[in-house]
């Protein structure tokens, strides 16, 4: 007589074991270790990169290891984001190549400090002078919110930063617009990035995802000299990568 309540109750165990490990596997995809732990969400309430470690919000800012300054691959995100109307980064007119997705504090033991304090919104004079390079109101909004505010800065001398990170990274030429699609190696890469900015190799990162360049990944102190990066970054697994062509 009571089996089929033991059977009831064996489905509703197996149920709630199915459902913790999803979540369980859900929490474990959620590391702070490259691009790729960042959804190319342009609204402001988008997840960012969530951290296996995050650091208490009050005691988190401006104490934090190293800078990772991220740049998109425009090409490659329009180009698998057809019809993207959030920003003008796909305008086809604008052609643009690397554009700044964002510029995170980090630590060497792999944690990443996140929404430090409440950020009031960014200045609109900030906005559009960013543009250019990060081109995307709801991104740079979000960004200041999430990462900015750990910086120990305010709104405009951490952009002023970002900007000054940016202009002064310099991307061989053959990697910068290339005219058509082309390969290389992520090592290659790296390399070729650590010769043109006098800096250690181990200072950049590839990030790619089904073999194509997603972004370029630099690591740099709080002073924004080169530096090698975490060694729990993850990196680039492809033996090469496709870079498209800026339209």
């Amino acid at each position: 007589m009571n089996l089929p309540r033991i059977d009831e109750m064996a489905s509703r165990l197996a149920k709630f074991r199915n459902a913790f490990t999803l979540l369980m596997l859900l929490a474990l995809f959620t590391a702070c270790s490259g691009p790729v732990r960042e959804t190319r969400s342009y609204a402001p309430s988008s997840a960012k990169p969530s951290s296996e470690n995050p650091q208490p919000a009050a005691s988190s800012t401006g104490n934090f290891d190293y800078y990772l300054l991220v740049l998109s691959w425009a090409p490659e995100f329009c180009a698998t984001h057809a019809g993207n109307a959030s920003s003008s980064e796909c305008d086809p007119t604008h052609h643009f190549g690397y554009v700044v997705h964002g510029m995170w504090p980090q630590n060497n033991d792999g944690s990443c400090p996140e929404n430090c304090t409440p950020a009031r919104p960014v200045a609109q004079a900030i906005v559009q002078q960013m543009l250019p390079i990060m081109p995307a109101r709801g991104l740079i909004q979000h960004e200041w919110a999430t990462h900015g505010t750990c910086s120990g800065l305010v709104s405009q001398d951490y952009f002023a930063d970002i900007t000054k990170a940016y202009n002064a990274l310099q991307v061989p030429a053959d990697l910068r617009a290339p005219q058509h699609t082309i390969s290389a190696s992520p090592s290659d890469i790296e390399e070729k990035l650590a010769d043109a900015n006098h800096a250690p190799k181990g200072a950049f990162r590839v990030a790619c995802n089904n073999g194509e360049l997603v972004a370029l990944e630099a690591c740099l102190g709080p002073d924004l000299q080169y530096r090698d990066c975490g060694s729990n970054l993850r990196d680039c697994r492809a033996s090469q990568v496709s870079i498209l062509a800026v339209p």
